[in-house]
């Protein structure tokens, strides 16, 4: 079984929102766009760490940005085929395995007093009150907050998978551990005794019981001594240390990052010394920023083992690239602000067929992931375009991380899986490819390719068809003519209509392509970089070296570029600041 979707109604910064989920959800978004109010909405259902008290509502807990006096979380679970939870809740469970939970809160705006209470049914018109959190014990939610005690977390898993171990014992193994167990008493006896004849033990502990006497009288006959743990050897047993055996000899485990594995691997070990069969409570794990403390290569590690390992549906919350690079866009939940309140894009899970996934997986690498977390996308063809923008944006004191813009390269012309995943996620994009003029195969003429690539992912992103006015009137226009450097007069005015009408909905099409837009914006100086040569032989240079080319001029002209700063080469980047502000 798994949450399917949950929907929030007027929690927080969620005025009414949707959000579905899959078995394995990665739930991203800006700062304070309510991703822990997602997680703290299921919390309030499902995790059995929170008391009564914990899940009363307060004030805060009502819509933030309108006043309103209801709220409601409702959680959708699919597949409830559990036997450990349809022994607890069949009365509430559809015969196609659906179950719905629900908590619903109001105040009284005059008095502001509160109620709240909990609801169970086989569909969302069939919910009938509960007394209480009751199926807590079979159905729950392992909760790990961002800021975590690693050591109290990993100290009480430590001792409930000694316990759960200890109930797998088979009754002749019990005999025999209790049998191990005297003897270990009677060793710890042994020990203890050669603890406090040490010298400075004694010392220790004699000045502790003097000053002990003087406090009290009660005090005389009651002294204080180092105990191995005699009296109570599974005590002993339960509060050993993890160590790490290296090269025959225990370390003590430590480190956040280790102590954040281990944390991991307890959840997994527990998890599975139960068979499903066997599982008496049906958990799911909801961990937030699990890349705490953990350097990029365990990052990804740690992705994919909760992904793969953990026997359960898996929620994380992440700002880490290198998380989100280890998942499918499909399992992608991205956060944004909306109107009205916080919602999700395509209502939770990415829309995005197989097809499209499998298109754009062998591109999804930590760099394009990084665009996730981005406010507005800048997508250039290749290398050199991508050194140049962000060579650019400093120029013109444009902070891209300030404004929370990524500058990101499709590494050629294949622009539609990125937007279409960028539309998909609601992430605002800009694109800027150059202007090609193609032989068209097998034909003596010649097209604006550039010009349709623009339309083709319009199309894809915008919705424009073949019946816009202008696309009716000037596409025919962008082909058939038989001279690539003396473009027909009436051709070139339907590709400037066509470039303006991209340019308003955020595709750029170059003059030409980068290396003849920067000669035309910068003659002078690049005739110098490139020692006084002829034009044509300048150019050709830019474009043989491309990337090296650009990063060699960067290094020595970039103060230069300042000069752009009202040219059509700073469009696109002014577009996507303006982008952000909206």
């Amino acid at each position: 079984m798994y949450i399917s979707c949950v929907k929030l109604i007027g929690f927080r910064n969620f005025k009414n929102a949707t959000i579905n989920f899959s078995e394995t959800s990665l739930i991203i978004g800006s700062n304070d766009v309510g991703k822990s109010n997602l997680l703290h909405a299921l919390r309030i259902l499902l995790d059995r760490s929170l008391s009564e008290v914990d899940v009363e509502p307060s004030d805060s807990d009502f819509y933030v940005h309108e006043s309103t006096n209801q709220l409601q979380i409702t959680v959708h679970f699919k597949d409830v085929d559990e036997d450990c939870v349809l022994a607890k809740m069949r009365e509430y469970v559809s015969d196609d395995a659906n179950l719905f939970l629900s908590y619903r809160a109001s105040k009284d705006i005059a008095s502001g007093r509160k109620e709240y209470g909990f609801y169970a049914g086989y569909s969302e018109e069939n919910l009938v009150g509960i007394e209480t959190r009751f199926y807590l014990r079979v159905l729950n939610l392992k909760f790990v907050a961002s800021k975590r005690d690693l050591n109290m977390f990993i100290n009480r898993e430590r001792r409930q998978l000694l316990q759960d171990a200890k109930g797998k014992c088979k009754e002749e193994e019990s005999i025999q551990d209790g049998k191990k167990l005297r003897k270990i008493e009677k060793s710890l006896g042994v020990v203890s005794k050669r603890i406090n004849s040490l010298f400075y033990i004694g010392l220790a502990t004699s000045d502790l019981n003097e000053q002990l006497n003087l406090l009290s009288h009660h005090n005389s006959n009651y002294n204080i001594i180092f105990d191995a743990g005699q009296s109570n050897p599974s005590e002993f047993i339960d509060n050993l240390d993890l160590s790490a055996q290296v090269n025959g000899k225990s370390l003590l485990v430590g480190g956040d990052g280790r102590n954040n594995q281990i944390q991991m691997a307890l959840w997994a070990a527990r998890n599975n010394v139960a068979s499903a069969a066997e599982r008496t409570e049906f958990s799911i794990f909801c961990i937030e920023e699990p890349e705490t403390h953990l350097h990029p290569h365990q990052q990804r590690k740690l992705a994919q083992y909760l992904s793969d390992v953990l026997n359960t549906q898996v929620i994380i919350t992440t700002h880490s690239p290198q998380i989100a690079c280890q998942v499918p866009p499909s399992s992608i939940i991205r956060l944004y602000e909306g109107s009205p309140g916080t919602l999700a894009a395509g209502n939770g899970i990415n829309p995005f067929t197989e097809s499209s996934i499998i298109e754009f997986g062998y591109r999804l690498n930590i760099i394009p992931a990084e665009a996730f977390f981005a406010g507005v996308v800048l997508l250039v063809e290749g290398p050199s375009e991508e050194l140049f923008y962000k060579a650019l944006a400093k120029a013109l004191e444009i902070d891209l991380d300030r404004l929370n813009i990524s500058v990101l390269m499709v590494n050629g012309v294949g622009f539609l899986p990125y937007v279409s995943l960028l539309k998909s996620l609601n992430i605002k994009y800009v694109v800027r490819t150059d202007n090609d003029i193609f032989k068209v195969p097998r034909q003596t003429t010649y097209r604006y390719a550039g010009l349709q690539r623009g339309l083709e992912i319009a199309r894809v992103t915008h919705s424009i068809d073949e019946k816009c006015p202008r696309t009716v009137a000037y596409e025919p226009k962008l082909k058939g003519f038989d001279d690539a450097e003396n473009v027909p007069l009436e051709n070139k005015k339907a590709a400037e209509v066509l470039r303006r009408m991209l340019k308003a909905i955020n595709i750029f099409v170059a003059d030409v392509d980068l290396e003849h837009d920067l000669y035309t914006e910068m003659p002078d100086i690049l005739t110098d970089y490139s020692c006084k040569d002829a034009d044509e032989k300048v150019l050709k240079q830019m474009q043989k070296r491309k990337a090296t080319f650009m990063f060699d001029f960067l290094q020595s002209h970039s103060d230069a570029l300042s000069m752009l700063k009202d040219s059509n080469l700073a469009q696109p980047l002014r577009r996507c600041e303006e982008l952000v502000t909206v």
